[in-house]
């Protein structure tokens, strides 16, 4: 066997291994498959300049930790000495984050992963 043909084999091992898992590391929260190797590409108006691009899998992991960040500080509020009206009005500001990462729905595999933000809004 040459060194090239065994080169290949543990690549398409490599590759396959990877394509199997389509969940971030850190919460095992599964990406759409659709977007599984996908690139989101941030185009400046401007044609003279350079286009910025992403791997999916690298933002989808971003926007994990967001969300992770965000239940912390929800527990934190909800468990601190704070007054009832202030707790209300920072989970107020923690709904409407939520809400505003919604767009990102579209990311996620499974419907229990959702963002949800306030209902009717």
């Amino acid at each position: 066997m040459q060194i090239d043909e065994v080169y290949r084999i543990a690549f398409e091992a490599f590759t396959n291994a990877l394509d199997q898992k389509l969940t971030t590391a850190e919460t095992d929260v599964p990406i759409a498959p659709k977007f599984y190797h996908g690139t989101l590409v941030l185009q400046p108006k401007d044609p003279s300049m350079q286009a910025k691009e992403v791997d999916l899998e690298v933002f989808f992991k971003k926007i994990i930790s967001v969300r992770n960040n965000l239940r912390v500080l929800e527990q934190k509020i909800n468990s601190s000495k704070l007054e009832d009206g202030e707790k209300i009005e920072l989970q107020g500001y923690i709904t409407k984050s939520y809400g505003s990462l919604t767009t990102f729905n579209v990311l996620f595999q499974e419907n229990a992963d959702l963002f949800v933000g306030m209902k009717g809004e």
